[in-house]
């Protein structure tokens, strides 16, 4: 069986651009999703006073609680796959049987390595940090955050699910409606009864006198940065339950069976690690790099480069994230061309999302250099003293310069490696990322900290531009090349048998981590992408 999708709909050939956009708008609303309620954390944690350790500490805390997690993140990125594909064939019953296989993994990977992982945590700040304060704000954040870490996995072990089955939006508005809880438990959580000092601004100083009111009728204390973690761990409970509780759902179950095939099946567990282990060992790769990076050699410099570190950070989460949304829909758009035998017009296709790429990041690069002292002082308390503050903005407003440079090639990175993706090259450019990535953020950043004190924070930030422009003409190269064109993810049909997608040829790939919730590692574009032809029967045929 053998299903080809036409590029027209109606007799009319849709517009390239509307239909990448409509693949692309719910993991960019997705993807903007999380982005912003990271921004949030840091944006109230920066209120909880003017010492910068809790922006720090927060940060630290957060990049190094998903390390544990990164591997699952890049396992479960297949499932969408496995899912897609059986649906493609019309076999969709199949594809709940890797969802529930995908949650099953991620309550064996909390119990063995995530729990365990959470009890140490602290030790491995004692040694990265000298600030008292900061080892244990840090380490109470990380180990709440990773006891937590079994909703954020579960999660998207559902999440691949509606993937895999083209229903992006179930994802999307599961992760709004976390946004909003986590928005208003924070305000609670962090502050409780008192709130923060006045900002000047009616409608957010009247919303924190609302929250210290529940907080006060409720009896809640101020948790600080702990109630942060509380905050961001019950909001992922949220975006789990919703799409759990659709996919069990009477309608569900009685289209695709989901109430069935609960049971632990071997060999569905084997499928997913045989053809997801490469991507898993790529996310954690990039995750411990970026770690690395930012608490070790840029906290190396103190908590105040720490903390204006992370402030940039955020506002380059804001950049890239929707960007490597566009690229899910590039990858989209070449994989069903390569579907159909055109790569012309697959090419076509990313060239259109690098130009969109191109237009977003560079503004979003000019906007960085023009606003970058506004940007940075919004995080920074007011009660925090002038020297305080003017070495914050000084510190943050070099590296937003130093990352407007790099949104060009940046650009190029996110969509050259979405658009190999979806054509199935994901092995050249996952060897490229290793590579690059230990050889600038861990040695040249290494580097830059001793043989280039006097550059302070900014050292380790030359090697990450670095990193990230390497890695933009890396990609960019090897897609010019046109070897991609050759790839062929599809085996020939057999009599009377299925196609079998060539697991050898398509392991997941991360794009890009740099600390994230593994935000992009959750849209898992190959799933997401639609293969328009073939069938992963996997362990179904068994059945």
């Amino acid at each position: 069986m053998s299903v080809q999708v036409d590029l027209k709909a109606g007799g009319r050939e849709k517009s390239p651009l509307l239909e990448m956009i409509t693949v692309a708008a719910p993991v960019v609303a997705t993807m903007t999703s999380y982005t912003a309620m990271q921004f949030v954390d840091a944006l109230m944690v920066g209120k909880l006073g003017p010492d910068p350790v809790y922006i720090a500490a927060q940060g630290n805390g957060m990049v190094w609680s998903y390390v544990p997690v990164a591997g699952m993140m890049g396992l479960l990125t297949v499932v969408n796959t496995f899912v897609s594909q059986n649906l493609g064939a019309g076999k969709a019953e199949r594809g709940p049987q890797y969802a529930w296989a995908a949650l099953w993994m991620s309550l064996a990977s909390w119990l063995v390595i995530m729990l365990p992982f959470a009890a140490v945590i602290g030790l491995a700040f004692s040694v990265f940090h000298t600030d008292a304060e900061l080892v244990r704000l840090e380490t109470q954040y990380a180990r709440i955050m990773i006891v937590g870490s079994i909703a954020t996995v579960a999660a998207r072990s559902v999440a691949q699910f509606f993937y895999g089955m083209h229903k992006p939006a179930i994802v999307m508005v599961a992760a709004v409606l976390a946004n909003v809880f986590n928005l208003f438990l924070n305000a609670i959580l962090l502050f409780g009864a008192t709130p923060p000092s006045k900002t000047g601004n009616a409608f957010v100083d009247g919303f924190y006198e609302i929250n210290a009111a529940i907080a006060a009728t409720l009896g809640i204390p101020a948790m600080g940065v702990t109630g942060a973690a509380l905050g961001t761990v019950i909001a992922t409970c949220v975006e789990f339950i919703l799409p759990m509780a659709l996919f069990l759902s009477p309608k569900y179950a009685r289209l695709y069976g989901t109430r069935k095939g609960w049971r632990p099946s071997t060999a569905h567990l084997r499928d997913i690690v045989k053809i997801g282990w490469p991507g898993a060992m790529m996310f954690i790769n990039e995750i411990v790099c970026w770690a690395y990076l930012m608490s070790v050699l840029v906290g190396h410099f103190g908590k105040e480069a720490n903390s204006a570190g992370w402030i940039a950070l955020r506002y380059m989460h804001i950049a890239f994230m929707p960007a490597i949304g566009l690229s899910i829909a590039v990858t989209a758009q070449v994989g069903k061309c390569m579907g159909m035998g055109r790569p012309d017009l697959a090419a076509n296709r990313a060239w259109l999302g690098l130009a969109l790429n191109m237009t977003y990041m560079c503004g979003c690069g000019v906007l960085m250099v023009v606003y970058r002292e506004e940007a940075i002082g919004l995080f920074v308390d007011d009660s925090a003293t002038p020297e305080t503050r003017a070495r914050l903005i000084s510190i943050g407003s070099q590296i937003m310069i130093a990352a407007a440079i790099f949104q060009v090639f940046d650009a190029l990175g996110i969509t050259f490696i979405g658009a190999l993706r979806g054509a199935g090259d994901t092995i050249w450019p996952g060897v490229a990322t290793l590579v690059l990535a230990w050889g600038f953020l861990f040695g040249a950043g290494t580097y830059m900290v001793y043989a280039h004190p006097e550059l302070g924070s900014l050292g380790p930030w030359i090697a990450a531009a670095a990193y990230i422009i390497l890695l933009g003409l890396a990609v960019t190269g090897r897609f010019l090349t046109g070897k991609w064109k050759h790839i062929k993810l599809v085996k020939p049909d057999g009599p009377g048998t299925p196609s079998v997608l060539d697991a050898s040829a398509a392991p997941a790939e991360p794009g890009h981590v740099r600390g994230l919730t593994m935000q992009e590692a959750a849209s898992g574009a190959l799933g997401a992408a639609g293969t328009v032809d073939g069938l992963v029967e996997g362990p179904g045929r068994s059945e």
